[in-house]
């Protein structure tokens, strides 16, 4: 297995688009940024609301779109710590066993805790 590529981002712009160099100054401006991306404001208590349809939302998932989908993996792990290129390496039977999966917590309508997690890259 290949060290995964670790960036350094050492220089960003602020709200005031000056350059800002410290690094405590720039996890700052990363952190105020992602906040004003992902936090929406004026909604203090979001909740998950019904859709009845007479269709489905989305068109049946098929197995070929999972295996497109797994070839399309960067590099960079993500919470589960596990390389694109070993989910790509195992092979189209695991590939099939991500479909099942897949097609399991679609079915239930449910998702994962796990699956609401992510990790940005700057």
């Amino acid at each position: 297995m290949k060290k995964v590529h670790q960036p350094s981002i050492n220089i960003v712009w602020d709200e005031k688009v000056d350059l800002v160099t410290d690094s405590h100054s720039i996890l700052g401006r990363w952190r105020n940024h992602f906040s004003q991306l992902f936090n929406v404001h004026g909604f203090s208590d979001v909740k998950q609301m019904e859709i009845h349809t007479a269709e489905p939302l989305l068109s049946e998932l098929s197995a070929f779109e999972v295996e497109v989908a797994i070839e399309k993996l960067k590099r960079s792990p993500g919470t589960d710590k596990i390389p694109a290129e070993l989910i790509k390496a195992w092979g189209r039977i695991i590939h099939f066993e991500i479909y099942k999966l897949i097609k399991s917590v679609s079915n239930k309508e449910i998702l994962p805790e796990e699956w609401k997690e992510s990790v940005i890259c700057t």
